[in-house]
């Protein structure tokens, strides 16, 4: 009951007609930035991190909190129409919608993932509301050897179930782990792999990676090799979806929360993991008919999975920032920055020192959720006559977005350079076969592997059994020789 009354009381705090305004703004703002290619939360968050200078706490945060999740509804858009993420997340979302879109299904995509983005938000914020302490306890237990393992299996599925070729799956993924080792050693401060370039010494960015190898990668493939596009290949038949789209979304969308969930509370790596495992899981499970759709016609599970992963992981993303004071993301570091404006200082004692806020933020983002399936479902008919802009202008427009967005980033001129050469590298990979996203979760992964394996390493003074002495990192390496030798040992059996 204590907690019913300090929710009870987090929506009369929320629910004041001054903060239903900034949510509102925050929600319309995110969801414009999730459409635009290059331009994330992150960056939003913290060009706008000077309004905390002006505006009160609560407001701020569920200002804040609001371009957040709301970014997560809208960088399924530009995934769907025109296969140009706006965000890394929903790199998956892509690689099935986009075919829906070109199927005919662009409507039935779009609202799939608006609805599961809804469901997913609201049970995995029940979570945050319910389980916060517990889970945040949980997950602090886990050891740089248990990492190390959870990211070895998302490399593994990723390879696994992406491309038709495993050799090309495992090759785009090793292009991706180069990538990310290129920068500063993250335990020793080394220069690594530089060229003798100072623009290199941060890294390459994984959003500049992201736009280069979809959204440039899109656009130069469809001047120099598409030419003039059929209108048959965009066409609409519908805005709603169906019955048997809600019978094959609806497991989905219960799925995709459950894998994500979890992914939220951990320090494992943002919403990357989750949204591909979530695919693996329902090309694993689809069958006959359905199975021939993913990658052909376009699955509508390949979308209602992932979007709902992405969703519950970015809303339990609150609990170890807010119960640990631990960003498992850009944005929720760059919020935890937001926080510390104000000279509060989130951990274990947030909820007694600031509980007004903590309650009114949790209350937001049950009434952003609804805030965003009331903006997003209506505009469905809207975003899906993107489809209708004339090709010229709409490439165009993508390739004007795509360098205004990496420009923002650093205001640097060699991430346009960058950005053009990714695009180059995309449109190769393309060419021949190669998937791209196996990339993007290399480079994403590979760094974030490299330092949990010699973090773990040093606790076991160099002994490598120590992933077989905890219980945990055991199951978990088990679960990775099942995905390499379980299908191919069933294959052999057919």
């Amino acid at each position: 009951m204590d907690i019913l009354n300090q929710l009870l009381a987090g929506f009369a705090t929320a629910g004041t007609p001054v903060n239903l305004l900034w949510a509102f703004v925050g929600c319309a703002l995110g969801t414009a930035v999730g459409v635009l290619p290059g331009i994330g939360p992150a960056t939003a968050v913290a060009m706008l991190l000077p309004i905390t200078s002006h505006v009160d706490a609560t407001a701020s945060m569920i200002f804040f909190a609001g371009i957040y999740y709301g970014a997560m509804y809208g960088g399924s858009t530009t995934s769907i129409l025109l296969n140009t993420p706006g965000e890394t997340a929903t790199m998956v979302t892509a690689m099935e919608g986009n075919k829906m879109a070109k199927s005919g299904r662009a409507g039935a995509a779009l609202a799939s993932a608006a609805i599961g983005s809804f469901i997913a938000g609201t049970i995995a914020t029940i979570i945050v509301t319910l389980f916060a302490p517990v889970l945040a306890d949980y997950a602090v237990r886990l050891g740089p050897p248990e990492y190390f393992c959870l990211m070895l299996l998302a490399l593994t599925t990723v390879s696994a179930v992406l491309g038709h070729s495993t050799v090309r799956g495992l090759t785009a993924l090793f292009v991706g782990l180069a990538i990310g080792l290129i920068g500063m050693d993250q335990i020793t401060g080394q220069a690594r792999y530089t060229g003798g370039v100072p623009e290199l010494l941060d890294g390459v960015e994984i959003v500049l990676v992201a736009v280069g190898l979809f959204a440039v990668a899109e656009a130069l493939h469809a001047v120099l090799f598409e030419g003039a596009v059929k209108e048959s290949e965009n066409k609409l038949s519908r805005v709603t979806m169906s019955a048997s789209d809600w019978r094959r979304s609806f497991p989905a969308w219960l799925r995709g929360t459950a894998i994500g969930a979890p992914f939220g509370c951990i320090p494992a790596g943002g919403t990357e993991i989750p949204t591909f495992l979530s695919y693996a899981v329902e090309k694993k499970l689809a069958k006959g008919e359905h199975l021939a759709e993913f990658g052909n016609q376009g699955a509508i599970e390949g979308v209602a999975g992932p979007e709902a992963a992405n969703n519950a992981t970015v809303t339990t993303a609150m609990i170890p920032l807010l119960t640990l004071g631990i960003p498992v993301s850009n944005t929720t570091a760059i919020l935890l920055g937001a926080f510390q404006n104000y000279g509060i200082q989130p951990g274990p004692q947030l909820f007694t020192t600031s509980a007004s806020l903590v309650w009114a933020l949790i209350a937001s983002l049950y009434i952003g959720n609804v805030m965003l399936l009331v903006l997003n479902l209506p505009l469905v008919g809207l975003w899906v006559k993107l489809l209708k802009v004339p090709k010229p202008q709409l490439y165009a427009g993508i390739l004007i977005f795509a360098t205004v967005g990496a420009y923002g980033m650093r205001q640097s001129a060699f991430d346009l350079v960058l950005l053009y050469g990714i695009g180059l590298l995309g449109l190769v990979m393309r060419r021949f076969d190669f998937p791209t996203a196996p990339v993007v979760v290399g480079m994403i992964l590979g760094p974030l592997a490299e330092a949990q394996l010699r973090n773990a390493l040093s606790i076991g003074e160099g002994k490598w059994t120590i992933f077989l002495e905890r219980p945990m990192s055991l199951t978990l390496l088990c679960v990775v020789l099942l995905v390499l030798v379980l299908p191919r040992v069933l294959r052999k059996r057919k």
